[in-house]
């Protein structure tokens, strides 16, 4: 059976290094010359390095252990400001990409060619509802800024909608999908019709096309501003998905949709339109 035998170099190194340091006191106390008990000093330096070595490697780490516990309380401070610096920074990034938003809006809608001689509110949509009985949203403006319940409502795209109810300081707004919406259009060919709100997510219909007129997929419908009309002339409403003229049927079957995202508006504008 093999018997494990501790090695004695240990006791051995331990043994001449005790024996080095008690030379180096009896030197000192005899009064040795000093460039002796230098050369000692040193040897005994070349001796205890290795051991000094390992001992560094060894306790090294723990030295940095506590050390990174004696600053972490810093480290958390620091670590803190620098998220609060983070979240202030994407904060202001936001901000500024809202504002250019809102100026982007603004733009489109000034742009809109057919109704720049109508006096408008510019407004921001507050909310939203999609329910069964209507498809609304609200702005921050009302009567106060000069909102008036049947007035239409644009943005840079086209039309959007009505008001239907107004207080002081918020209007509420139908939108052209609801299933109560009405508004007369006409088609690039000259025809007109009405185009009717069928529900959420439904293209719009539009009655009174006759059988014969020219209808494309893609073409462009427009508000028809004829007289007497709550919208003016001009205003884009959508444009065709799918039309379809069946024998003996007295009208053709169109299909619409909204060219205005409705489910992205931020901000819309109300026009003070007078109908003549």
């Amino acid at each position: 059976m093999a018997i494990y035998r501790r090695s004695s170099r240990p006791r051995f190194t331990l043994l001449v290094l005790v024996l080095a340091s008690i030379t180096l006191v009896t030197l000192d106390y005899r009064g040795t010359g000093a460039s002796t008990v230098e050369t000692i000093k040193g040897a005994t330096r070349d001796v205890l390095a290795p051991a000094q070595d390992v001992s560094d490697r060894v306790f090294a780490p723990f030295g940095h252990i506590v050390g990174g516990i004696v600053h972490y309380g810093d480290l958390q401070e620091e670590n803190e400001r620098l998220r609060q610096e983070i979240a202030t920074s994407r904060g202001q990034l936001n901000q500024a990409q809202a504002v250019e938003r809102e100026r982007q809006a603004l733009l489109a809608i000034n742009s809109l060619g057919s109704v720049q001689n109508v006096p408008r509110v510019h407004a921001r949509v507050v909310s939203t509802s999609a329910s069964n009985f209507e498809l609304a949203l609200e702005i921050d403006k009302g009567a106060e800024a000069g909102v008036v319940d049947g007035m239409p409502v644009v943005s840079g795209e086209g039309l959007v909608g009505r008001v239907s109810a107004v207080s002081q300081r918020r209007s509420t707004v139908v939108l052209l999908t609801d299933k109560t919406f009405g508004v007369g259009v006409v088609l690039p060919s000259g025809d007109t019709g009405v185009a009717n709100g069928a529900g959420f997510h439904a293209d719009l219909t539009v009655d009174h096309v006759e059988p014969d007129t020219a209808v494309a997929v893609g073409d462009r419908v427009v508000t028809s501003g004829l007289q007497r009309s709550l919208y003016p002339r001009g205003i884009p409403v959508g444009r065709v998905t799918a039309a379809t003229a069946r024998a003996g049927e007295l009208q053709q079957s169109v299909a619409i949709t909204p060219v205005v995202d409705l489910e992205r508006l931020s901000f819309v504008t109300v026009l003070q339109w007078i109908p003549g």
